[in-house]
């Protein structure tokens, strides 16, 4: 499928599908970032260290700033923009009432993370869950906030689910 060193993919973002023509070398952030214009996933370090543009792809969070569009085809994508269910609600909520933010930058990795650890519907430690988010980097608030967050979400999932 491609064309003068361009490649075009048939990939679903946030439940709407979509087939675009990008050139070959193009990452899945910048195709989120620049074409489909969606800014909420983050480039820092753009070398799969920080996290800040982990997005999910088929379920799994994946660092888009090294995943090429072109290994997307077919695949379903969900970005901060589209992440839409109650897990998400339950770290949204935590995040601030735990104060899990403060520049916000890093924030939409750290969700897309988090919402990976609270889907588990597994009681994790604070080790357990300092290891689930190692791969995203923080600046700001010192991880504290961000490792209670993430177990409220959690066990706010566990009892949730346990109640009906």
């Amino acid at each position: 499928m491609s064309d003068n060193d361009h490649v075009t993919v048939q990939l679903t973002v946030n439940g709407r599908k979509l087939e675009v023509t990008v050139p070959s070398r193009t990452t899945l952030a910048d195709l989120l970032r620049d074409h489909l214009h969606l800014t909420g996933t983050h480039l820092g370090c753009e070398q799969g260290v920080c996290g800040a543009c982990t997005v999910r792809v088929d379920d799994l969070p994946m660092r888009s700033c090294l995943t090429l569009a072109a290994s997307c085809q077919d695949a379903e994508v969900v970005t901060i923009e589209g992440l839409a269910d109650a897990d998400a609600d339950r770290v949204r909520a935590a995040f601030s009432e735990e104060g899990a933010l403060q520049c916000g930058f890093c924030t939409p990795g750290m969700v897309i993370a988090a919402h990976d650890l609270v889907r588990r519907r597994q009681c994790l430690s604070r080790d357990e869950i300092c290891t689930g988010m190692a791969g995203n980097v923080c600046r700001c608030t010192g991880y504290n906030g961000i490792v209670r967050a993430v177990h409220r979400a959690t066990e706010s999932g566990i009892e949730n689910e346990n109640a009906g």
